[in-house]
Parts: C-alpha cells; structure tokens; sequence
C-alpha cells in the first residue's frame, strides 16, 4: 500500500504538468465552418441570349445548307448513272459494265466520304464557334458567385431525355439574371432548362459529339 502511495504521489506532479502545459499551449478551439451558399443557372440558356451565339448558329447553318445542296447532288448523279447502268447492262460487254460498275462503286464511296468529313466540319466549326462563349460565360458565373458569396454553382441543364440535375430551388438563389448582366445581355426570362445543341447531321447515321458545357 506504502508503495502505491509512492508511486502516485510521483506521477501526479507529472500528469498535472502535462494537462497545465497542454491547457496554456494556446491551441483554439475548433471553429465553426461557414455555411455553404449554393446558387443555379442554365448555361444553356445564357449561351442562347449572348448575341454571338445567334451570329454563330447564322454561320453553322450557312455551312450547313452548303454541305446538303453539295450532298443531293452527288445523290441525284449517282441515282443518274446507276438507272442508266440497268438500262443498258444488257447490251454491255463485260469491260464496259465492269467500268460502269467500279465508276458506281467510286461514286458510292465518294458520297459516304464526303457525308464523314461534312459532319466532322461542322462539328469541328461548332466547337470553334461555341468554345470561347463557353470561356466567356463561364467568366462571367464565376464573378457573379465570388461577388455574391456563393460556395457552388449548379446546372439546371439536362441531356438529352434526362431529368434536370436540379429539381428543385429556391428562386432567389436563380443567378441566370445576374450573369446575363454581368454580359451586357439583356434578360428575357423565363430561362429553358435546354441545352444548347449542334446543328443536325448530313448523315443519319452519323451523330455530331455532343457539346462542352460548362
């Protein structure tokens, strides 16, 4: 019993100095995070106000409607020769309707190739066109969410046949206004929640990539 009262009177002066050193160590106490502030807008909408999208879309459809005129004319010389070709494959030798059917085959391939390089040109023009809007945009949420305080800034655009990322929010959280501001643009609400898409393909069967939002 002598020596457990030994012992404890030596650790004690020992587990004081730890707690008094500890205690003066000036170490603050844990603060409080602040609040997150989160906002919303539609990029996609923006980008349809900015007047140099309008500009855009004129160009992308110029290109456009050159590619198709350019394409049914290859078509209509194809569908040309090849109904010449049944008329007189009869009375063809074999050199001939052999010629006639690689210039077909030629042709043909010529069409696909050219459908191909039409999308990826207006898909690669779109990119050109859309890209520094995109940048520009952006900017301007990004002003507007540090000058209001705001944490994070969510998109209410959806893709194609899905929900909105965001589906429900208070109004006045909405900073579609302030940005069209912070752009010069003039507002016209209501906001769409659509995105902002490229024009249609030459080639059903070829997809444009989809758009970089932001």
């Amino acid at each position: 019993m002598k020596t457990l009262l030994i012992l404890f009177s030596l650790l004690w002066p020992l587990a004081a100095s730890a707690q008094t050193s500890e205690t003066g160590s000036g170490t603050a106490a844990p603060q409080m995070a602040a609040p997150l502030k989160i906002g919303y807008t539609s990029l996609g909408y923006i980008l349809e106000q900015m007047p140099e999208m309008k500009t855009a879309n004129n160009q992308l459809t110029l290109q456009q409607t050159q590619s198709q005129n350019e394409m049914k004319r290859l078509q209509t010389e194809l569908q040309t020769k090849y109904a010449a070709y049944q008329q007189r494959a009869a009375q063809m030798s074999e050199v001939i309707r052999k010629d006639k059917e690689t210039e077909l085959q030629t042709l043909n391939n010529r069409i696909q190739e050219f459908a191909r390089t039409a999308d990826e040109g207006i898909q690669k023009r779109y990119d050109q066109l859309v890209a520094p809007l995109l940048q520009k945009a952006q900017a301007a949420i990004d002003t507007v969410a540090k000058e209001n305080g705001y944490t994070y800034i969510l998109s209410t655009d959806s893709g194609t046949n899905a929900l909105p990322n965001l589906l429900y929010a208070p109004k006045e959280h909405d900073i579609t206004e302030l940005v069209l501001k912070k752009l010069g643009v003039s507002v016209t609400p209501p906001p769409s929640t659509g995105t902002t898409t490229p024009p249609k393909s030459n080639n059903p069967a070829v997809k444009p990539a989809p758009s970089k939002k932001n």
